[in-house]
């Protein structure tokens, strides 16, 4: 696999990848990333199709999807981790 290109964006880091018959997209956004992958003949053939596929509301759908896969992380910790260290205190009368 090798990077063919990066698309800019003012958050997400957007990295284009070829590999024999797939070409791949990656958004990252701090500890998140989403992949979308494309099989050559799908109508994306090139960087400069990429680029097309890759607009402004595919980028700002995918930022929202980064944004909420940060929320339901934030909310298992708070759920599971958080609960289970205030446990381990003991009760002080």
């Amino acid at each position: 696999m090798r990077i063919i290109g990066n698309i800019d964006h003012p958050i997400l880091k957007i990295t284009v990848f070829k590999m024999e018959n797939r070409i791949s997209v990656k958004f990252e956004s701090g500890l998140y990333e989403q992949t979308y992958k494309f099989r050559i003949g799908e109508g994306i053939e090139s960087f400069e199709d990429v680029q097309k596929v890759v607009d402004a509301p595919l980028q700002a759908q995918v930022l929202q999807l980064l944004t909420n896969m940060h929320e339901l992380k934030n909310q298992a910790i708070a759920r599971n981790v958080i609960q289970e260290e205030e446990e381990e205190f003991d009760r002080i009368i």
